[in-house]
């Protein structure tokens, strides 16, 4: 009995020993950070970016992993130019001095082998606060048409845009601003 109890903890160890990290770049073409507002209260407008890289790594066996991921500020398409102007000025995203919006993960949080919340910090126009994704799908297997591993997700969140020197129409155009992304990974 002692020797089947000491054989399956040394298989256990020895498993776990073997789970590696698994790093995923996101896929551009799959991927879209999304942020939605209430507009005068008439209706929630949805926008989005066009431009996003970054790596996701995770440790399904070690229920652990990483996620950083970049936002090309200047993509954003509102579906109408000059609107996409008017939110890259200095009283919005002011891309011209900060181009990028950044996601570093601090924790990933597991339900068995599926991350089901990312905390980490949130940088857009240069300010940086902490912020948790949850998770509200998440699917991993090889790609049909890659013929590699790939992970997809999706994840939200809700900013205060005040709080990212953002609020210019605040309350008219809501302070709070829902934060969806969708993205596909492909395994390095």
């Amino acid at each position: 009995m002692n020797k089947l109890i000491l054989a399956t903890a040394l298989s256990a160890i020895s498993a776990a020993s073997f789970a590696a990290p698994e790093t995923f770049n996101v896929e551009p073409t799959h991927t879209y950070p999304r942020f939605e507002y209430s507009h005068f209260g008439y209706s929630n407008q949805v926008q989005r970016f066009d431009k996003t890289s970054g790596k996701i790594v995770l440790d399904r066996a070690a229920k652990t992993g990483s996620v950083d991921v970049t936002i090309d500020a200047k993509s954003i398409n509102t579906g109408y130019a000059l609107f996409n102007q008017h939110i890259q000025a200095e009283d919005y995203f002011h891309t011209e001095k900060f181009p990028s919006i950044g996601f570093k993960s601090t924790a990933v949080k597991f339900d068995g082998d599926k991350p089901v919340a990312i905390e980490g910090t949130l940088t857009i126009k240069g300010v940086s606060k902490p912020v948790t994704l949850t998770v509200t799908s998440f699917h991993a297997m090889p790609h049909p048409m890659l013929k590699k591993d790939a992970i997809g997700a999706n994840a939200s969140t809700t900013v205060k845009r005040s709080e990212f020197n953002m609020g210019k129409n605040v309350p008219y155009v809501s302070d709070e601003v829902k934060i969806n992304i969708a993205v596909e990974a492909i395994k390095e």
